[in-house]
């Protein structure tokens, strides 16, 4: 199958998809409009979805900072607890 002939799957299944899957998927939909042999219907189709795959990707990440705690250490080095991490965004 070439490049212009690949289905996209539905925007409903993405919200289902693991980090790493949708990643993958992204990438693949980034290498595709970059090598720009794909139909211009095409394009602007795949493109929405690696823009909907974008988000979930980035809410995922957003939800894992949001789990991540640092330890933070007493003054002679030894741990003490634990504090939400610092995201600069």
């Amino acid at each position: 199958m070439t490049d212009a002939a690949q289905p996209t799957a539905p925007a409903a299944d993405i919200a289902a998809m693991p980090f790493e899957a949708a990643l993958a998927e992204l990438e693949e939909i980034v290498g595709r409009l970059e090598r720009g042999n794909v139909a211009l219907e095409d394009s602007i189709a795949i493109y929405e979805r690696g823009e909907a795959l974008k988000k979930h990707c980035e809410g995922l990440l957003r939800k894992a900072e949001a789990r991540v705690e640092k330890i933070t250490l007493s003054a002679d080095g030894r741990p003490r607890g634990v504090e939400p991490l610092d995201v600069d965004r």
